[in-house]
């Protein structure tokens, strides 16, 4: 029993490693081998079952392993060869070969990040996208760098109660035995930093993991430095305490990231919000210019915001973190004396109407206001974030809203099976996992015979089978189950039937129970003799989310019933290792939520990278990949409404009724053809496109070198651009009310020839300003039945002359379509940006003259 005395003196003992292993503890502290086979069979060999039972940590294995152990290891010369290849390994994959010439530095901030099984610092999809995107940036030797938060409990473990009710436990995580270090100051004592909240100074020590050739740094506020419990307990938990702790979580990650980064002497030129929960870096951002390079707020606003960028990953308002405005007003009140604004003015950019006292403060909103640079992450989601946001740009056509899209993808290395990549190694070129994306190295997958194939995949569902068993009969144990349940734990699956995966997290809308409405239409899939299906669900819901937990409680229930308890499995504690044995066994991936409502969802990608075939919502990023994909759809590309629930349901049963069951178990020569054949399919088309590392190139190149190149110019100009544009915008600002279209029109009208030059003028009275000062367009496109213009394209008008203030504008177009077509003017401050760049604002007018 654990006991408290003060003071208390600490020291670290690190193992005796031989010397001829001098560099175990160098493996052990970069997680590089959680995607290099090689590094991690160096700990595996050394004792698989002490392997295991520290939860695939080779740094408290290393502290665990007996001496001896070590010993008659480096006297091995089998294992001395293993090794002395895993240290090439390492060598080869962290030491950088980039130029330093422009500077360039990525800081990526995510509230989460999902790296490997003993790292507890992630609670989903956006935590996994995070740690994938750290691993992609080194395996392409990017400049960047990821700030986090690392928490004393990380997210919850799960476990059931007797009634299938989940129940949370917190274990602390002991830092000392993870791979993970304290970050040291020029002093070589540990690095500190302070924010300061009402209450006083919170104090945050930096910890580092080594992510291949990426650093990424966690912040600690769980320190003897802070007295306040509530002070300490700011990192205590992910997504854990109510809002005022989730408010001090923001500033610590927000605030706290920037300060920590510049204690270390990093300067990044590009921010990456991954989310909105470390939007206050801009304020700290806007505070740091002001005082270092004599800038106004407004300026300071302007050059904050070239170098950020903002990803939104929530389809829904209530996702997004809101603060009341006497909660923001206690904390930052005092920030905005020091900086030399008004309350409501910092309100303004976080909200969606700068002008509405009662509204709440947005962090999304905050990052929109701050960033040059916002995407969403699929195509689709896009169209939902341009919906959602357009109130920040009332002005601008629904396509038009500045947000772009860069659609997720999965770390292969992390992912892939072990058995599929020995197959790839046969059949593939030799560089394949370096050829990643080229269409041309997938391609040779047809060349793997299909019953080579079938058969990696059996071994890994014979995998899935064991590992299920194992934790089901583990968890009976636990609970103090019935003898009879706890018998039945070792004999649920057969490794031979059709199995069906489901994981994810349990909200609502994601719709876990759809395959249950009809409970006796399923049983009858499920107990059909000749071709028998059994599924397989995993997830957590969120502690405080009551009709999640429903949801999970009804499918335990449905899987203790007589005559279901071997087809019907809930695997609880769903983790990254739960994850990746199910998308790596089954053979049909199962994904029903509401259409529009998953921004991308990247469990899909997984189990197709693994040979798995697809049953899903044409939402998120499977609306871009169904139809090359091999796998099936579920209803069709239509905004989701309550009466789909049934139709969706019907549906599922009915595809695996007559199609998909059918074609898993019609045999040629004792394999699947039709179904390998969309294997393969699949495998060509998935790992290519749905890579992280193509992901994470897109970011480079459409957003980062671009927001590297614009805070590069304002700061190669000392600030000097930023203060002309910030008095350019003063200008229009001013002025704007009195700017108008005069004229408008087109020669010659009517009915029109196709490809007849037709010429478009407009003149506008300018209230001063100049030409060049403004932009003129035209929307054109087709009209339809609803007098609305679709298939519109924007064309610029440039300025013709100027007479006493009025300003004509005009072009010569060449119709090519032909049709119904229409036309629209409007005018815009000219703010030579990108339009991608498009600041938050209301200044556009559309013509109403004639």
């Amino acid at each position: 029993m654990p006991f408290h005395i003060q003071p208390l003196r600490e020291f670290l003992v690190r193992p005796a490693i031989p010397s001829a292993l001098s560099r175990l503890t160098d493996l052990a502290y970069n997680i590089l081998w959680s995607w290099e086979p090689m590094i991690r069979a160096v700990f595996r060999r050394l004792d698989p079952t002490l392997w295991r039972e520290c939860g695939y940590n080779p740094v408290l294995m290393l502290g665990r392993v007996p001496q001896a152990s070590l010993e008659r290891a480096a006297k091995d010369v089998r294992y001395l060869s293993l090794y002395r290849n895993a240290c090439e390994t390492y060598d080869s994959r962290v030491k950088s070969a980039r130029p330093s010439g422009d500077g360039k530095l990525i800081a990526y901030f995510s509230a989460e990040y999902g790296l490997t099984e003993c790292l507890p610092v992630y609670s989903g999809g956006l935590g996994i996208l995070s740690g994938d995107h750290l691993k992609s940036a080194s395996d392409q030797d990017y400049p960047l760098i990821g700030v986090g938060l690392l928490y004393q409990q990380g997210y919850f473990r799960q476990f059931l109660n007797p009634d299938g009710w989940q129940q949370e436990r917190y274990p602390t995580n002991d830092f000392y035995t993870l791979p993970l270090v304290q970050v040291k100051d020029a002093d070589g004592q540990d690095l500190k930093v302070h924010v300061k909240l009402p209450t006083g100074n919170v104090y945050i020590h930096v910890w580092r993991i080594d992510v291949g050739r990426t650093a990424l740094y966690l912040l600690d506020t769980n320190i003897p430095e802070n007295v306040l419990p509530q002070d300490r307990d700011i990192t205590d938990s992910l997504y854990g305490g109510d809002i005022d702790t989730r408010i001090r979580q923001e500033i610590v990650l927000g605030i706290g990231g920037i300060r920590a980064l510049k204690a270390m002497g990093l300067e990044p030129t590009v921010y990456h919000m991954n989310e909105g929960h470390s939007a206050f870096m801009a304020l700290e951002q806007i505070r740091r210019l002001m005082k270092d390079h004599k800038l106004s707020f407004d300026e300071a606003v302007e050059a904050a915001r070239a170098g950020n960028v903002f990803t939104t990953h929530t389809p829904v308002p209530a996702g997004m973190d809101q603060f009341d405005p006497g909660l923001m007003y206690y904390y930052f009140s005092e920030y905005c004396s020091e900086v030399g604004i008004d309350f409501q003015q910092l309100m303004g950019l976080g909200r969606r109407n700068p002008f509405n006292r009662d509204e709440r403060f947005s962090m999304a909103v905050l990052a929109l206001n701050t960033s040059s640079f916002r995407n969403a992450v699929s195509r689709l989601h896009r169209q939902v974030s341009q919906e959602m946001f357009h109130d920040l740009w009332p002005q601008l056509p629904l396509w038009e809203v500045p947000i772009t899209s860069i659609t997720n993808g999965v770390h292969l290395s992390s992912w892939l099976n072990g058995d599929l990549a020995m197959l790839y190694d046969q059949y593939l070129q030799p560089d394949w996992r370096e050829r990643f994306n080229d269409p041309n190295i997938w391609e040779q997958v047809k060349d793997i015979p299909d019953e080579e194939l079938f058969e990696v995949h059996r071994r890994r569902k014979r995998r899935l089978v064991t590992f299920v068993r194992a934790h089901q009969h583990e968890a009976a144990v636990r609970r103090q189950a019935p003898t009879t349940e706890v018998r039945r734990a070792s004999d649920v699956l057969d490794p031979n039937a059709f199995t069906i995966g489901f994981a994810r997290r349990f909200a609502t809308y994601k719709r876990a129970t759809l395959l249950f409405r009809d409970i006796e239409r399923l049983k009858k899939i499920l107990l059909n003799k000749d071709m028998p299906v059994q599924l397989v669900v995993a997830g957590k819901a969120h502690p405080k989310d009551q009709p999640g937990k429903s949801l999970i409680r009804d499918i335990v229930q449905y899987s203790r019933e007589p005559d279901l308890w071997k087809h019907v499995v809930f695997v609880e504690d769903y983790d990254m290792k739960v994850g990746r044995e199910l998308v790596q066994g089954v053979d049909l991936w199962l994904n029903n939520p509401r259409r529009g409502e998953e921004a991308c969802g990247t469990s899909g990608m997984k189990a197709s990278m693994n040979g798995v075939l697809n049953l899903s919502i044409l939402d998120g990023w499977f609306d871009e990949a169904y139809e090359r994909l091999g796998g099936w759809a579920i209803g069709e590309r239509e905004p989701y409404s309550e009466d789909q629930d049934a139709l969706h349901a019907s549906a599922i049963y009915y595809l695996l009724e007559n199609e998909i069951v059918p074609t898993f178990y019609e045999r040629k020569d004792q394999t699947p053809r039709e179904w390998m054949h969309r294997v393969k399919q699949s495998l060509m088309y998935i790992n290519p496109m749905f890579d992280c590392r193509r992901m994470v190139r897109e970011y480079m190149t459409e957003l980062y070198d671009p927001a590297h190149l614009m805070h590069a110019a304002f700061v190669q100009s000392d600030y000097h651009m930023v203060r002309e544009k910030a008095r350019w915008n003063a200008r229009i600002r001013e002025v704007w009310e009195q700017v108008r279209f005069v004229a408008a029109g087109s020669d010659p009208s009517g009915t029109l020839v196709s490809g007849k030059p037709i010429t478009v003028h407009a003149s506008v009275d300018l209230a001063g300003l100049t030409p060049d000062d403004v932009r003129v367009e035209m929307v054109i496109g087709r009209v339809d039945s609803n007098g609305f213009l679709e298939d519109t394209e924007v064309m610029v008008l440039p300025p013709l002359e100027n007479n006493g203030g009025v300003a004509q504008f005009g072009r010569e177009i060449v119709p090519e379509r032909t049709g119904r077509l229409g036309y629209a003017l409007r005018i815009s401050p000219n703010h030579f940006d990108d339009p991608l760049t498009r600041p938050c604002t209301n200044l556009l007018k559309w013509s109403q003259v004639g």
